[in-house]
């Protein structure tokens, strides 16, 4: 049986809202709703669905960056659900995080070489450890070395993507959670940073929670999939099984937006009707009844449960 390096136990995290009335009672807006997964030691979990549903604030809970609400978050069969800043520490160094925007995860008039050290110096490495680290994971990268004298400034996107990755590896890290790492560079430097991840996840056997909002990404990259709407997962499963057997109405819905590159196909796009319901105030039933087309009676009065309908694949919808 594989080492399950993160494991999530009906993982919940509410933000409390400020009350806009004298004596109200006092509300929460729902991020993260019940989740539960498990991540092998080599394998990379993917989570997709559309911005807001909860995707970064589930991977900053697994990081533990986000105090828990409920719920359980073991990392390599240690629980670290309620483990203070200070327990946390020794831990940093395995648990790593390369962030959607790589110009706001620099100083911006700090060198980058000293981003890199500091680092090293943060988590006890010598200088020299760290300099001969930092060497060889540019030229993992495609880095050149002057890169190190630069300010983030001077470097294009897909050049600074690629050192925050190098500084997410520096320190040998057990896991790492990439929070859409590629959605804010151009189309063809994309695929350049998802092949390097491809070539580092064979080379340092990386554990990886992926969290993107486009299908054809996590598809190319990803082991397992979970689709996350408005907190919680709606489908979950193996990689293939799940492209090729789509069964909720809103898997169904993102994938038909992807554009095809064949002219004489034409695709037939599930357009999404109603609005989405607030966080603050679920409704009893099922979050996405109000723009779904199979919605009934029963969707709307109970909240589906997410049960394994066959080979792991597990859906949250009465109509399947």
């Amino acid at each position: 049986m594989a080492e399950m390096v993160v494991q999530a136990e009906n993982l919940v995290k509410q933000f409390p809202v400020a009350s806009k009335k004298l004596r109200e009672k006092p509300k929460s807006l729902q991020a993260v709703g019940g989740v539960s997964l498990s991540i092998p030691k080599g394998g990379i979990f993917g989570v997709v669905g559309e911005s807001g549903c909860g995707k970064s604030t589930l991977g900053r809970c697994l990081l533990r960056l986000e105090t828990i609400t409920d719920g359980t978050v073991s990392f390599q069969g240690r629980d670290i659900t309620r483990l203070s800043g200070r327990d946390l520490k020794p831990l940093r160094r395995d648990m790593q995080m390369i962030f959607q925007n790589p110009y706001g995860s620099f100083n911006p008039k700090q060198k980058l070489g000293s981003a890199l050290r500091e680092v090293g110096r943060v988590h006890n490495l010598s200088a020299d450890q760290t300099e001969q680290k930092m060497r060889g994971l540019l030229q993992e990268v495609n880095l050149p070395e002057d890169t190190l004298n630069r300010i983030p400034s001077e470097m294009s996107g897909g050049q600074l993507q690629r050192l925050a990755i190098a500084r997410a590896l520096l320190l040998d890290p057990a896991f790492i959670v990439a929070d859409e790492p590629v959605s804010a560079l151009d189309v063809s430097v994309q695929a350049q940073i998802l092949n390097l991840l491809m070539d580092l996840r064979s080379k340092f056997s990386l554990t990886m929670l992926f969290i993107s909002h486009e299908m054809t990404v996590v598809h190319h990259l990803c082991d397992q999939v979970a689709v996350m709407y408005l907190g919680t997962v709606v489908e979950q499963a193996e990689t293939e099984e799940l492209f090729g057997n789509l069964l909720h109405p809103y898997t169904l819905a993102l994938m038909s937006a992807i554009p095809t590159l064949d002219p004489d196909h034409k695709k037939s796009r599930i357009v999404l009707q109603g609005d989405i319901p607030s966080a603050i105030d679920l409704p009893p039933g099922c979050p996405f009844a109000d723009r779904c087309v199979r919605c009934t009676e029963e969707c709307r009065a109970s909240r589906p449960a997410l049960r394994d309908v066959g080979g792991g694949h597990l859906v949250a919808c009465h109509r399947v």
